[in-house]
């Protein structure tokens, strides 16, 4: 358990870390990327919890890895649903702005950059950032679940 808690931290953390880089460098996130940061918000510091928590409390820190393996299956789920959207397999959220519909005449005028959920702003290995949250996800859901039975 507590090398499953503690990789699931530190992936996590990295994986955050590298989201921040790419908009520091320029690759700003669209609504839906914004969103699937919410996960590695939450689970950072329960994994951080509950590798504190294996030694004195092993049955909460168990149950904590049954709730990262759940938090990180929606997030992979959620990943799909993006990269989903950015194959035009399926429409994203109407607040995925980027394109004008037939009852606007004008973008909205402010400085913030028009950012659609519809175009990967970058793929690496084929796979765009919400490709590779949806891998990265589903991976430490495992470990997570993993984790949780060799407790049992």
């Amino acid at each position: 358990m507590r090398n499953a808690a503690f990789a699931i931290f530190i992936v996590a953390l990295l994986t955050i870390i590298g989201a921040w880089i790419f908009q520091f460098a320029g690759y700003d996130p669209c609504p839906l990327c914004l969103m699937q940061r919410w996960p590695y918000y939450a689970a950072i510091p329960l994994a951080a919890l509950t590798w504190y928590l294996v030694d004195g409390k092993p049955e909460i820190a168990r149950w904590g890895l049954a709730l990262l393996g759940l938090i990180w299956i929606g997030s992979g789920i959620f990943g799909v649903f993006h990269s989903g959207v950015e194959w035009g397999w399926w429409k994203g959220p109407s607040t995925c702005g980027g394109s004008l519909s037939g009852d606007t005449l004008l973008p909205e005028l402010t400085n913030d950059p028009v950012v659609t959920c519809e175009e990967a702003a970058l793929r690496i290995f084929g796979l765009s950032l919400a490709g590779w949250n949806a891998v990265i996800s589903f991976a430490l859901a495992g470990l997570a679940w993993s984790g949780f039975r060799k407790a049992s």
